[in-house]
């Protein structure tokens, strides 16, 4: 039952904003006009130091959208896109918005098994890359295959010189130069009529256990979010529209960086700094030299950036904010920044299928620390229990995020059965496992599917991890759940240390714990690794943790019983190992 207004979290919104302002929709192609329209001729985009501005931008988008259309790629047509941050991006995916198409991210990082799955599943038979050599390599060996029948490639060497050679390819009746249909498009008349209730992006997610599904992400999905992001900051700040430098580090590819930084960022006008990949100097010469004023980042950034050698003796003057997304922050590494800045690092919370809009902290405070913050203007949150998606509980109980508004997918493409399961009473159900306060503030525990049930007791790995990040000499940290003969599920804590460190024992780290942590959360394994698992984003990644003790499980039910037997220290919980 969805509670009356106000609700709690109202009471708590800073000053100037309204939770039932009106949350404006568009299409895609209108949010890119408007910003062309007002913002003209200055920079939209700053790469390898060559500038492109809003109304350069707009025209290559057009162009693209004209060579579509000529290709017979309009309406409904699903366009892989398989690029790292390079204009290509914003290009083909203002210009396939413009045709009425679709996007499918592909992600660089992702296996060829799993782009062999996103293709056939969203039945993209054309794909967008660049002459980076590993990728065009991929790109042709999927066309080769005969999994995508059209391959359009844009030369890195078209904005500048690169830090990776290009390789030189030549055009063919099924690879086309992308920098050539971007050349003499002649403009219809009149563009296809886009709605938005259009489908607009096809975009993965999940897949730890099984393969990945694609978010129905619609016109009015993104855009919604787009005003939701303005409704809660604008009215925050007295910034005039235009004049921030907005660090773009994050992957184009992945909802957080699409949605949250370049769309928001484009709506009001602000210069991107788009990069790439992350490389903490670069960070440092964006902010030092090119004075950005704006990151938004996710924490294994925010760990590495505060972790770097010297990084007290940097300027870091010009940000005057600073955002974490895409997975919890933990305290300390908020504490650290402060620091060094005097600047509030504030974790938000969003996901793939809200586009990603969630919750959002009031620039000015109060403190809460651990809180992802409140919902955001339009949008409703509960917590609801996690045997039981319509019964909502009460301040301060654990159970599972469900939330509600346009920035929400409808469901899953062509996953009927997986689209009902995700819904309760017009709420999308997260598997976000978490409370809220009386204050109406949310925060975050730990995904429905990581937490471990340990003697009978729930134990979430986000608070193992967040006890062990306040461990002076520890740097990274992940917890996973292991079979254990007594508890049935134990943690097991894999470690990455700080350069220079002592190794870390089990025992010493639990001792470290003891006041942090109950008995029954107490890791019953360590690991130490020199570098852990990371998703396509740069978040940590457990399901490779997770796959890698499963196979050794299945290795020792395998081996011969004097095998089983052999090693006497292993079958000791507190033990400890590096690899």
């Amino acid at each position: 039952m969805t509670p009356a207004r106000p609700y709690p979290w109202e009471r708590s919104y800073p000053p100037g904003v309204r939770w039932d302002t009106p949350i404006e929709t568009c299409t895609l192609p209108a949010l890119l006009d408007r910003a062309v329209g007002a913002h003209g001729d200055k920079p939209a985009l700053d790469y390898r130091d060559r500038k492109i501005s809003y109304r350069e931008l707009g025209a290559l988008a057009d162009q693209f959208a004209a060579a579509l259309l000529r290709l017979d790629l309009g309406r409904g047509t699903p366009i892989a896109v398989y690029l790292p941050n390079t204009p290509y991006h914003p290009i083909a995916f203002f210009g396939a918005m413009r045709a009425a198409a679709r996007i499918v991210h592909l992600s660089p990082l992702d296996a060829e098994r799993e782009l062999v799955h996103k293709l056939a599943d969203s039945g993209a038979r054309t794909l967008v890359t660049v002459n980076f050599p590993a990728m065009l390599a991929m790109a042709r060996k999927l066309a080769a295959a005969g999994h995508v029948d059209r391959l359009i490639v844009g030369d890195e060497l078209y904005w500048g010189p690169a830090p990776i050679q290009p390789e030189a390819f030549a055009e063919s009746e099924r690879t086309i130069a992308f920098t050539r249909l971007l050349r003499g498009q002649s403009i219809p008349r009149e563009w296809p009529l886009v709605s938005v209730e259009d489908v607009a992006l096809l975009q993965y997610t999940g897949g730890t256990t099984g393969q990945p599904k694609a978010a129905l992400i619609s016109h009015v999905n993104l855009t919604a979010a787009t005003y939701m992001y303005a409704a809660w900051y604008d009215p925050q700040t007295e910034i005039e529209p235009g004049s921030d430098r907005v660090i773009c580090v994050l992957p184009l590819f992945h909802m957080y960086a699409l949605s949250a930084v370049m769309l928001s960022q484009l709506r009001r006008g602000n210069e991107l700094l788009l990069r790439t990949r992350f490389d903490v100097e670069s960070v440092l010469h964006d902010i030092e030299v090119k004075r950005a004023t704006l990151f938004p980042g996710v924490p294994t950034m925010w760990i590495a950036l505060v972790s770097h050698p010297g990084i007290e003796k940097r300027d870091l003057s010009s940000l005057r904010q600073c955002g974490s997304g895409g997975a919890p922050l933990p305290v300390e590494i908020a504490e650290r920044f402060e620091r060094l800045t005097g600047l509030k690092l504030r974790n938000g919370w969003g996901m793939t299928e809200t586009s990603p809009a969630g919750t959002g902290f009031a620039l000015g405070g109060p403190e809460k620390p651990g809180s992802i913050g409140l919902p955001l203007p339009g949008i409703v949150m509960e917590v609801v229990a996690a045997d039981d998606p319509k019964r909502v509980l009460g301040p301060n109980q654990i159970g599972e995020f469900r939330i509600q508004g346009l920035n929400v997918t409808k469901g899953y493409w062509n996953r009927p059965a997986e689209t009902a399961a995700a819904f309760a009473d017009g709420f999308f159900l997260t598997g976000d496992m978490g409370y809220m306060d009386e204050d109406g503030y949310f925060f975050l525990v730990d995904r429905k599917k990581d937490m471990i049930i340990s003697g009978g007791f729930n134990v979430y790995p986000g608070v193992i991890e967040s006890a062990i990040f306040e461990h002076p000499e520890v740097e990274e940290a992940i917890v996973i759940g292991i079979p254990d003969a007594y508890r049935g599920e134990a943690a097991k804590a894999f470690v990455k240390m700080k350069r220079g460190a002592a190794p870390l024992t089990l025992e010493a780290l639990c001792a470290f714990l003891a006041d942090k942590i109950g008995r029954h959360e107490m890791p019953a394994a360590l690991e130490l690794r020199d570098a852990l698992p990371r998703t396509p984003v740069g978040k940590l990644s457990k399901k490779e943790l997770v796959e890698e003790e499963r196979q050794k499980r299945a290795a020792t039910a395998a081996s011969p019983p004097l095998a089983a037997t052999r090693p006497q220290a292993e079958a000791n919980p507190l033990r400890a190992a590096r690899s």
